[in-house]
C-alpha cells in the first residue's frame, strides 16, 4: 500500500478549483502531480494553489495526453466540460490509471459501453464522482430502507432543481460548457443528482434494474425572458432561441417494477432542491418537507390533511448512516455541507487499495445514460424508450451493497 497516492487533475474550470482546494490539498498522504486545462490562466492558477499548500510544482500542461503518460501517476480526475468525459476516462483506463470522472450527462450510448467495455477489457476502475450519494439525508434514508423501516419501496423522486439562468447565459463569457448544450439539446442533461442516491435505495445495478423510460419536455422560455430582462431586447442573446425545455419529466420503470420520476428544471426562478422523496408500504422520506412519515406512528391528521408526523432530524440519533456517524465525530469538513470530502475519501481509499469504488463503471453508463434515451424519447413526443443493461445479466447476481 502506497504512503503517497499522486494524482492528475485534468480540467480546473468550472468551480472545480475549490474542490481541490477543500478536499485535496488538505490531505498530506495526496499529492497533486499534474494539473491540466485547455486555458492557461486555469492551468496557472491551479499549480499556484498547489505550491501554497506546499506541494513541489506540478506538471502544467494542456494535453491530457501527456498527463497519463507520466510515471508514478495513480489516479486522474476528470472536472472537464461534459462532452470530453467519456473519451478521456477511457484514455486513463487504457492508460492504467484509476480513473475519476465529475458527473454530466452522456451523448450517446455507443460512448456508454464504450466505457463499460474499456474497463472489462482492461481491469482498471472507474469511479463517477456524484457526491450526492454521500449526502446526509440520502444515506439515512438507505440506512432506514435497509432496515425495512419504509416496508417495500414502490415509487421515488428526485430532481435537480437549481436556478442556472446566470450561469447558463453567461457561459461563453465565464467559458462554461452548458450554453452549448442548452441551446442545441433537449433531454435530462443533469440525472446523476437525482438518481444517484436512488439507485443505491432501489439496487440498481445489484439485484434489480433500470428497464425503460418515458420523457417529455415544457417548452423553453425562461432563459430568453431572463436574457431580455437582463440584456435587453436589442441585445444578441436576445436573438437566441433555446432548444433545451425549461422543465423536463422522466419517468423511470425498474425490473422490480418500481417507478422514478426525475425533474430537470434549471432555467425558471426558483429555490434550490433535489426533491428527493422515497416511498414504501411502510413509510415514506419527503426532502420538501424534510420529514419522514411512518406507517402505525403516524397516522393522527388534522382535519385540513396535514399529517403529524416528525421532521427527518429527529431520526439522526437512531438511524444516521454509519458512514456519518464516524464522519461527525472527525469533524466535518470540504464542500456542499461536506459531502465532497466523503466523496474524496471514497476514492482515495478505494486507489490506496485498488479495490472497486463504491460508484462504478456500471452505475455511471446507466446513471448518464438517462440524457441521451431522454433526448430521443422527447423528440418522439414522449414515447418508451428500452435502457440498455450495461452489467450483460451481472445486475442479476451482483449483491454488493457500497454504502
Amino acid at each position: 500500500m502506497k504512503d503517497t497516492i499522486n494524482i492528475g487533475i485534468i480540467g480546473i474550470g468550472s468551480g472545480r478549483g475549490s474542490l481541490m482546494k477543500d478536499c485535496i490539498l488538505p490531505r498530506k498522504e495526496v499529492r497533486v502531480a499534474a494539473v491540466c486545462d485547455l486555458y492557461e490562466d486555469r492551468r496557472l492558477d491551479a499549480a499556484a494553489q498547489v505550491e501554497k499548500a506546499g506541494q513541489s510544482r506540478p506538471l502544467i500542461s494542456a494535453d491530457y495526453r501527456e498527463v497519463l503518460a507520466m510515471k508514478d501517476l495513480d489516479v486522474v480526475l476528470i472536472a472537464t466540460g461534459w462532452t470530453p468525459h467519456i473519451e478521456i476516462a477511457c484514455a486513463a483506463m487504457k492508460a492504467g490509471v484509476y480513473t475519476a470522472v465529475e458527473v454530466g450527462g452522456a451523448y450517446s450510448l455507443d460512448d456508454c459501453w464504450r466505457l463499460v467495455r474499456t474497463h472489462e477489457e482492461t481491469g482498471t476502475h472507474c469511479m463517477l464522482m456524484e457526491n450526492c450519494c454521500f449526502g446526509r439525508y440520502e444515506l439515512l434514508v438507505l440506512n432506514m430502507v435497509r432496515q425495512g423501516l419504509f416496508g417495500e419501496i414502490v415509487h421515488c423522486q428526485g430532481g435537480y432543481r437549481h436556478d442556472l439562468r446566470g450561469e447558463i447565459s453567461g457561459g461563453w463569457e465565464n467559458r462554461h460548457y452548458r450554453k452549448d448544450n442548452y441551446l442545441l439539446r433537449n433531454c435530462e442533461n443533469y440525472p446523476t443528482h437525482e438518481l444517484g442516491p436512488l439507485a443505491e435505495v432501489l439496487d440498481i445495478n445489484r439485484g434489480n434494474r433500470m428497464v425503460k423510460l418515458n420523457s417529455v419536455a415544457s417548452k423553453a422560455a425562461g432563459l430568453h425572458e431572463y436574457i431580455i430582462s437582463r440584456q435587453g431586447a436589442d441585445s444578441q442573446d436576445a436573438k437566441l432561441r433555446f432548444a433545451q425545455g425549461d422543465v423536463v419529466t422522466t419517468i423511470i420503470t425498474c425490473a422490480r417494477g418500481e417507478t422514478i420520476v426525475l425533474t430537470l428544471d434549471t432555467t425558471l426562478p426558483r429555490a434550490y432542491s433535489r426533491a428527493f422523496h422515497v416511498q414504501g408500504t411502510r413509510g415514506m422520506f419527503s426532502e420538501d418537507n424534510l420529514t419522514i412519515f411512518l406507517d402505525r406512528q403516524d397516522e393522527k391528521f388534522e382535519f385540513n390533511g396535514r399529517g403529524l408526523w416528525g421532521s427527518a432530524d429527529s431520526y439522526f440519533e437512531k438511524y444516521d448512516h454509519p458512514l456519518w456517524k464516524s464522519y461527525i465525530e472527525e469533524g466535518v469538513q470540504g464542500g456542499h455541507d461536506g459531502i465532497d470530502w466523503l466523496e474524496f475519501s471514497a476514492l482515495f481509499n478505494a486507489v490506496r487499495e485498488r479495490a472497486a469504488p463504491p460508484i462504478d463503471v456500471y452505475d455511471m453508463a446507466s446513471w448518464m445514460s438517462i440524457s441521451t434515451l431522454s433526448e430521443d424519447s422527447i423528440a418522439l413526443g414522449g414515447a418508451p424508450i428500452a435502457i440498455p443493461d450495461f452489467t450483460n445479466g451481472k445486475w442479476l447476481t451482483r449483491k454488493d451493497k457500497p454504502f
